[in-house]
């Protein structure tokens, strides 16, 4: 049943961030192998410019275990996994870099350094994190949010989640994205607590500034993503049958959906944290070199829009 087809980078992903300007990009404890390779595969893509920030003498044996010549990047020294992830934000307030890539960090710790109110990256957003879902050979895309960073989002989380994967979208040339309220049901009732909500968030919505995305629930995964489901259904909504976004109720959905299409269907997932000043590439132990890429590429290209949009 596990699928055996090889993930690739999107081609279409790759090709648009390669069109844009290096960014120079903060490796957070850059000092293991994974971390490097990451940063090398982004960097000969030339789409980042590596600043690796983390114990010196750790980076340079990675580096020559992985054979990558790091003598033209600039080198921040610090002392454990947390003063990493405090240096390379001050990166960003410094000017010295334009986006983070996790390392050999816990996920706990730089989201710490990203909240700090002294000299973290908030921006009033709540933190939210949405992959990017591409399946080798299918030209379609199915993003996911928020499988990671909230576990069971109230209606103001899921309104900056909303607002956060609509800028994602955007930023990939998707201009009205079709957004579903993922529920188990399509019918609203008390005994399913995820209908509720996705009718509480559209009402919270009509409270908001015109959002330029198209947004409906409840809607069961058949019906968000299957023309033919959404057809017997007789649900009437463009974004039935046609989601883009899957906005799901918790993150044990979100968790299982993204890891079946990896695993059943052999799918890339490029992982990108929002809500902060500047996009987070988010990459596991797990992840092949294609999703580390795929992150890299998805970063670079929301880190860009962001920066006109500001």
């Amino acid at each position: 049943m596990l699928s055996h087809l090889t993930p690739v980078c999107p081609p279409q992903l790759l090709k648009q961030a390669q069109a844009l300007p290096a960014m120079t990009t903060a490796v957070v404890n850059a000092g293991s192998e994974l971390a490097l390779e990451s940063a090398k595969l982004a960097f000969e893509a030339g789409i980042i410019v590596p600043v690796l920030v983390g114990d010196e003498t750790a980076i340079h044996a990675a580096a020559k275990a992985i054979d990558w010549s790091i003598s033209s990047f600039k080198l921040i020294a610090s002392n454990g996994e947390g003063d990493a992830a405090e240096k390379a934000v001050q990166c960003i307030h410094q000017g010295t870099a334009q986006l983070l890539m996790k390392g050999n960090v816990h996920t706990d710790v730089l989201i710490r350094a990203l909240l700090n109110k002294q000299h973290g990256l908030r921006t009033g957003e709540r933190l939210s994190h949405l992959f990017h879902m591409s399946v080798p050979g299918n030209s379609r895309v199915l993003c996911i949010t928020d499988a990671v960073v909230n576990v069971l989002p109230d209606t103001k989380t899921q309104l900056s989640i909303l607002r956060g994967a609509t800028d994602v979208m955007h930023a990939l040339g998707n201009t009205k994205p079709k957004i579903a309220l993922l529920s188990a049901t399509e019918v609203v009732t008390q005994a399913m607590p995820s209908s509720s909500n996705a009718k509480e968030l559209l009402g919270a919505m009509l409270d908001q500034d015109h959002l330029a995305a198209e947004v409906f629930g409840p809607l069961a995964f058949d019906g968000a993503v299957s023309p033919e489901a959404a057809r017997l259904k007789g649900i009437d909504s463009p974004v039935a049958g046609y989601a883009d976004v899957l906005l799901v109720p918790n993150i044990e959905t979100g968790n299982a959906i993204f890891k079946q299409m990896v695993y059943f269907n052999g799918a890339t997932a490029a992982g990108v944290l929002m809500g902060a000043r500047v996009p987070v590439m988010l990459t596991s132990r797990a992840d092949p070199p294609a999703a580390r890429l795929a992150s890299a590429a998805l970063a670079v290209i929301y880190a860009h829009y962001l920066s006109q949009k500001s």
